[in-house]
Parts: structure tokens; sequence; C-alpha cells
């Protein structure tokens, strides 16, 4: 149980919880935001640097069924949010982070069922680091896109991580995704050389950044 909240955690200690910004509201997912968001998700050309394809929302639910029940390992934590616009109540995307402990050079057993449910996770040796680590990611529907709503709730995201006691974050991003790598970026994060299925790794420590000026 959360010391703070009353609310019940996950076997390493991370729940998802409700985190407010100033445009959204990042929302805990529930099996239920299926319908809405298999219609936020379905431009094809959404994929394009995501890989998959749009899936109809009865295969969206089964996999959100999956990541609500959390990861098999006890040693991660499955956190995911839907990004819930408070001018019209839609829903524009989502946010993720797959939290592990301090870990040294060991190779990942878990990646195959994260990656099959769409989380992303280290699936190759990672330096020793200190404090819990967080591999974040987001996707912002089409239509939402331009408008700084990736970099807030991806900040947010950020923000609620380290309250919590994160101490490094990751990400992976295509090379020519430059509007995924401009939100890493707002993150804090910067480019490494080390490079995972044709991506690059970006990484940094979980601290506050300035925020970027605001976009209409």
């Amino acid at each position: 149980m959360d010391e703070l909240t009353g609310a019940p955690t996950s076997t390493s200690g991370f729940t998802p919880e409700t985190i407010p910004t100033a445009r959204l509201i990042l929302l805990p997912l529930a099996v239920e935001h299926a319908q809405e968001m298999a219609a936020v998700l379905a431009d094809p050309a959404l994929h394009t640097f995501i890989g998959g394809e749009p899936a109809a929302p009865a295969a969206l639910r089964a996999r959100y069924e999956r990541l609500v029940a959390g990861s098999p390992d006890p040693a991660e934590s499955w956190c995911n949010w839907v990004i819930h616009l408070r001018d019209d109540g839609r829903l524009a995307g989502f946010v993720q982070a797959t939290v592990t402990g301090p870990h040294g050079t060991v190779a990942d057993t878990a990646t195959a069922g994260a990656r099959a449910v769409g989380h992303r996770h280290l699936d190759e040796a990672a330096p020793a680091v200190a404090g819990p680590v967080a591999e974040i990611a987001w996707v912002v529907g089409t239509q939402w896109q331009g408008r700084g709503i990736a970099v807030e709730a991806a900040r947010g995201m950020a923000v609620w991580l380290r309250r919590r006691g994160v101490r490094t974050l990751m990400a992976h991003i295509h090379p020519d995704h430059r509007a995924s790598a401009a939100v890493a970026t707002a993150c804090g994060l910067v480019p490494t050389e080390v490079w995972q299925d044709g991506e690059v790794r970006w990484t940094g420590p979980a601290t506050p950044t300035p925020p970027p000026p605001a976009r209409s």
C-alpha cells in the first residue's frame, strides 16, 4: 500500500496515479479506454516509427487487460496512462513507463511478454545505474500532434516518476523520428551510441528541466 495515498501498489511499488498538468489529465489506463483509444490510434501513418498496425477495439481491449494486470516480473512495474484533454474531455494518446530496480549488466528475460502487449523493455545488457530506472514512451494521435501535447504529457509523467524515486529515464527512438526526439530532449534525455532494434537509446537523469514555451 502507498504510504501517502493508501492506494494498492504493484510488487515493485509503482502504481499509476492520476497526473494533472496545465492542459491535460493523465489517467491510469483502464480496459474501458480501449474503444476510444482504438480510434485515437487508427491512423496507419501513426505506426510508421512505432511499428505494428492499428488494432481493432476488441484486440486493444485484450491488450489493455494484460497491461492493467501488470508485469509477470515481480521486479518490474508497467505504468500506463491515457492522455485526457481538459478542454474537450477527449482522449488523445498515451504515455507509459516500464520501471525496474537498480541493476547491473544483466540480460532481461521478460522482453517477449512486455513487447507482446506493446510495452517497451530493456532487452539488452545495460550499464549499472543508481536507483530505479524507467523506460518511457509516448504516442499522440495524428489529429492532436503539433500542439505540444506529447511534451506536456511526457514531462508530467517524468515528474511523477522522479517523485516516486526513479533516478534514470530511458527511451528508444527511431533516428528519423524528429518529433519524438524533440519530446525526449524536452524531458532532459540525450542520445547515446547504443542502438536497439534499429532505434537509438536516449537516457538522462529523472530531474526537472525548464518547461518549454507554451504552445497554443
